[in-house]
């Protein structure tokens, strides 16, 4: 009878996923990669964003026939009351999910007045957050953090650093990030010809949202210092898209640089391209990195934490905000064919480790275990 009651609970989990938005970023595509894959192993899964503006993402979502709730349409994701518009789904779930720090705020607040019991998990998507800058903020955290049963970090470095923040180790898990390899290996690439200024130029991708993490002013200015026929394309929207096309017309490059915005076709992107960059400030294991070294082609990217572990020994590494190095390194695969082929080799072998469908059983195995342990 034991058996019975757990293999039916066990593929029928509801699970809520809380995020701020649909907008382009590694947790966003998480979620829009992993709720399909829980889906189709029986369980509930549905989505609430404090954002509900409509995205690819969002799209893409609806294609699969996830179910999304939203608070807003747009504005201000702190709004106080959230936290009361929370209280109903907290007691629909067995498991609620978030991502991003309002979420993670809100949602552990509004369960101290919900009497539920749904098991709260929260996924730490990041290796640095400006809140850990700021003294008063240690104990807040602190208290928030101890209301989920779990706390999934998304790299062996974002463990680290947030066990020492927070002084704690129990409770606290790392699930590496993986994407759907088959689709990113076999993407067909698109012509060129259809998103770029020039004919046949040497492509370079970056693919992130235009956030403070983000760092695509060094290789806005990369691409100033090289001579030759190439082109970047900068896929994404964000607050700091902006800045970034006032510093490519001060550099007076705006033939070499394109603004895609929001794309639903980032694997034929990668495709097509030559080289994939990821320029940052800081990362935790990021979705973007994982995708550009999948299409067989070279990954290059900045020396921080999140993006070090993950590319050492297979892409290239350059130094934070050195957009000279970063030119140099560019160059040479552009001109050095076989070292442009270790490369893309190498990044190959190295994401082979990170399958979705791996990411997704760990998820799964950790909501099994706050599931039973509310039951049993």
């Amino acid at each position: 009878m034991l058996e019975q009651k757990q293999e039916r609970n066990t593929n029928n989990m509801k699970v809520l996923q809380i995020i701020t938005s649909l907008h382009t970023g590694g947790a966003e595509k998480l979620i829009v990669d992993m709720c399909p894959l829980l889906k189709e192993r029986g369980h509930q899964v549905e989505v609430l964003l404090f954002d509900g503006t409509e995205t690819p993402f969002k799209e893409e979502l609806r294609k699969a026939n996830i179910r999304i709730y939203q608070l807003s349409n747009g504005g201000f994701v702190y709004n106080p009351i959230f936290i009361l518009k929370l209280i109903s789904f907290l007691r629909k779930y067995d498991i609620i999910h978030t991502h991003n720090t309002a979420c993670q705020y809100y949602t552990a607040l509004a369960n101290l007045f919900s009497f539920s019991k749904v098991s709260l998990v929260t996924t730490e998507h990041s290796t640095y957050n400006r809140r850990r800058n700021i003294w008063c903020f240690k104990m807040i955290d602190k208290f928030i953090y101890k209301q989920y049963r779990i706390i999934i970090s998304i790299s062996n470095k974002s463990t680290e650093l947030l066990t020492t923040y927070l002084n704690r180790t129990k409770g606290i898990y790392t699930v590496l990030n993986g994407i759907d390899l088959i689709r990113f290996r076999n993407a067909v690439a698109l012509d060129k010809k259809n998103f770029t200024y020039n004919s046949s130029p040497f492509l370079l991708t970056m693919v992130a949202s235009f956030s403070e993490a983000k760092d695509q002013d060094t290789l806005i200015r990369a691409v100033s210092l090289l001579h030759g026929n190439y082109v970047l394309c900068l896929v994404g929207e964000g607050i700091r898209r902006s800045i970034c096309e006032k510093l490519v017309k001060e550099l007076n490059i705006e033939q070499k640089v394109i603004f895609a915005g929001f794309r639903n076709d980032i694997p034929e992107m990668l495709k097509t391209s030559d080289i994939i960059v990821l320029s940052s400030h800081w990362e935790g294991l990021s979705l973007s990195s994982l995708e550009g070294m999948s299409v067989g082609k070279p990954f290059i990217a900045s020396d921080v934490d999140g993006l070090h572990e993950i590319t050492e020994g297979a892409g290239i590494l350059f130094s934070e905000g050195d957009a000279k190095q970063l030119a140099v390194e560019i160059q040479h695969l552009a001109e050095d064919k076989n070292y442009y082929s270790k490369i893309a080799e190498q990044c190959w072998k190295r994401v082979s480790q990170f399958n979705i469908q791996k990411t997704v059983d760990e998820y799964e195995n950790l909501y099994q275990q706050c599931f039973y342990n509310n039951v049993y």
